[in-house]
């Protein structure tokens, strides 16, 4: 038998420590950022505002989180970061005490902290999948997914158009799909029922739910007339038939209903609140300006007839008047508006919500405390003093949002590089939401000539024929403009955060460009 001499001792000594590091290195994705150093560490979260971070009690313990956030980091690159602390290693695991990050536990391997704007903000404790943990870093303070609620096992979710119109396809099965958005609150009332329904229907029907709140869903919201949520809707074998629209069900009404499903019956229309008489006074987009002019003090109520806040008031509402109209030195007057028919006070006066009152003094208009009750109503009325001062609008607001109009839109953007524009309505529930979050992103980029964050006011009469000519459809829509040319529409996360992700994306296109002419020159 051959000896091995010293070189080859060597080699083998070499091999034997080498060897188990190479076998048990992890492959992931270069946009995660692996760090050790807790000046590092800081320096990162200064400098990014999103940042979810992988503890690992050992590098073997951080192998399939790390497959899983090596797509996750790819689908949300510009909007998060994410990072890997493997707290087995000697140097990280200072890192991970100051962190304040515990993995003693004998089942505990891995920890997922997410910090926002320099600090920890959250223990990340959804489902730990691609599309729950994209979600999250798209919008750490929403709701989770619906799909992440254990009892909505037997709801096919879908995600995609694709997803859609295949599942009509293939699904031999009656379905019932019911579209809806995270933030409306029927929606949440109606899914516990819905996926109730699912369960005790698995194998019979197809119980499906699908968010529709995205842009990108448009076509679908055209074909099935999908205008508000949640829309429920039934089809059978691929073709839809009719709505389901009984939305305060429960899962046993929807269950019988699917028995033997039948379009919805045409309801009998309800008196009109202004035929009914009364004392108060029912205006319209006509007469309104003048009854305002001639009547000194009136409180208006804006409704709509399906309102059922609004049934609630109407007697109380009623019953003020009343009183209010039988007193010698009269306080003033109740007034209504259906806004449902009265469109353009309702645009006006930027209602999105309702029972909404406004109260006019002398013809100007004031915001007016809650009130519901005949009691309130008539105290208020006769004593409105110093009532409050008229809301601002967004455009009375001091920010560095730039206004825009008709008239000026085009030159204001052909002296601008990036133009992120925000075209909006007033009264849009949506909108509101989104304003404080661009008025963020415009305080961000004020110091840049070369980038601005302008909106666009569409319900202003100035302003319509430009929203028309953009092809803006549905509030709020934001288009990018280069140079005063539109480049492309914006769909991306409606944040301080998605907004700020995607002007700095634009911006860095500009530096790479600026860099590759000068390697050229």
């Amino acid at each position: 038998m051959a000896r091995f001499g010293p070189a080859w001792l060597l080699l083998l000594l070499a091999v034997w420590v080498v060897l188990p590091t190479l076998l048990s290195s992890i492959q992931f994705s270069s946009l995660i950022e692996r760090i050790s150093d807790a000046k590092d560490l800081k320096k990162l979260l200064r400098t990014r505002n999103n940042v979810l971070v992988l503890y690992s009690k050992s590098e073997a313990a951080a192998e399939s989180h790390l497959r899983l956030l090596s797509t996750v980091a790819q689908a949300v690159k510009g909007q998060g970061t994410i990072c890997w602390v493997d707290c087995g290693d000697t140097e990280s695991r200072k890192l991970c005490k100051k962190m304040k990050v515990d993995l003693s536990a004998k089942d505990k391997k891995v920890e997922l902290f997410h910090y926002q704007d320099g600090a920890f903000h959250t223990e990340y404790n959804r489902a730990v999948t691609f599309k729950s943990i994209v979600a999250f870093l798209k919008d750490p303070k929403g709701p989770p997914l619906w799909e992440e609620d254990p009892g909505a096992k037997d709801v096919v979710h879908i995600d995609s158009e694709k997803d859609f119109r295949r599942l009509l396809k293939k699904e031999e099965k009656p379905i019932l799909i019911i579209f809806y958005s995270p933030w409306c609150s029927l929606c949440k009332r109606t899914m516990p029922h819905f996926q109730k329904a699912a369960t005790q229907l698995r194998g019979q029907f197809v119980l499906a739910g699908m968010n529709l709140h995205s842009s990108e869903f448009e076509n679908i919201k055209e074909e099935y007339g999908i205008r508000s949520y949640p829309t429920i809707s039934y089809f059978e074998k691929g073709r839809y038939l009719f709505q389901y629209n009984s939305y305060g069900s429960t899962a046993d009404d929807i269950v019988e209903w699917l028995k033997n499903p039948q379009p919805p019956q045409p309801q009998v229309p309800e008196t009109p609140w202004a035929d009914e008489g009364g004392s108060v006074y029912h205006l319209t987009d006509e007469d309104f300006g003048q009854f305002v002019k001639e009547h000194s003090s009136v409180l208006v109520m804006f409704h709509a007839p399906w309102c059922g806040h609004c049934k609630k008031m109407k007697p109380e509402f009623e019953n003020a008047a009343e009183v209010l109209h039988g007193e010698a030195d009269s306080s003033g007057v109740l007034a209504a508006v259906d806004a449902t028919v009265n469109r353009a006070l309702a645009e006006r006066f930027h209602i999105s919500e309702f029972p909404t009152l406004k109260y006019f003094k002398n013809g100007e208009i004031h915001a007016v405390p809650t009130l519901r009750t005949k009691k309130s109503l008539i105290e208020w009325m006769r004593n409105p003093e110093a009532p409050p001062a008229p809301e601002p609008t967004w455009e009375e607001q001091q920010t560095n949002v730039l206004h825009l109009a008709g008239h000026n839109f085009r030159e204001t953007l052909k002296r601008k590089k990036h133009t992120l524009v925000m075209f909006y309505a007033p009264w849009c529930p949506h909108c509101k939401k989104v304003i404080p979050h661009f008025t963020a992103t415009a305080d961000v980029f004020k110091d840049d000539r070369k980038i601005v964050c302008a909106a666009v006011d569409c319900v202003q009469e100035k302003n319509r024929d430009l929203c028309q000519q953009e092809a803006v459809k549905a509030y709020p829509t934001f288009h990018y403009y280069h140079y005063g040319k539109f480049a492309e529409k914006y769909d991306s996360d409606r944040t301080e955060l998605g907004f700020t992700s995607f002007i700095r994306t634009l911006r860095e296109g500009d530096h790479e460009r600026l860099g590759k002419k000068k390697e050229e020159l």
